[in-house]
């Protein structure tokens, strides 16, 4: 079993930033492609970033790129979402997942993810 939490939510200023942090358990961790989805109220989830097993391969949803960066430290089973230049729009339960049947070319879409932590939240104030 893999289990994740997720921390480092809070509320910021429009153009400020957040790290977050998605703590992983579980051996299966050590091979699986791990993203971060959003959802805001009355919005489906998407996608914003995924990172490989090895954490060289990293997708970014279009309306994060060059904000935000995902990366991995495996030796401490975490996975990180730094958030630059927040924006309102940005504001946003956030959650971090594990993809078990991959390790490379990580989806973007939620359905292929089968690990999930329970969220954290960012709100980005105008």
């Amino acid at each position: 079993q893999v289990q994740l939490v997720e921390s480092g939510g809070g509320s910021v200023q429009a153009g400020g930033s957040l790290r977050l942090s998605c703590g992983v358990s579980g051996y299966s961790y050590r091979s699986s492609c791990v993203g971060w989805f959003r959802q805001a109220p009355g919005k489906e989830r998407e996608g914003v970033a995924a990172i490989s097993a090895g954490g060289d391969i990293t997708d970014y949803a279009e309306s994060v790129k060059d904000r935000f960066t995902i990366s991995r430290d495996n030796a401490k089973r975490t996975v990180y979402l730094q958030m630059n230049s927040l924006k309102p729009e940005d504001t946003a339960l956030y959650y971090c997942a594990a993809d078990l049947a991959k390790t490379y070319w990580c989806s973007m879409e939620f359905r292929s993810y089968n690990s999930w932590g329970q969220g954290t939240q960012v709100t980005v104030s105008s």
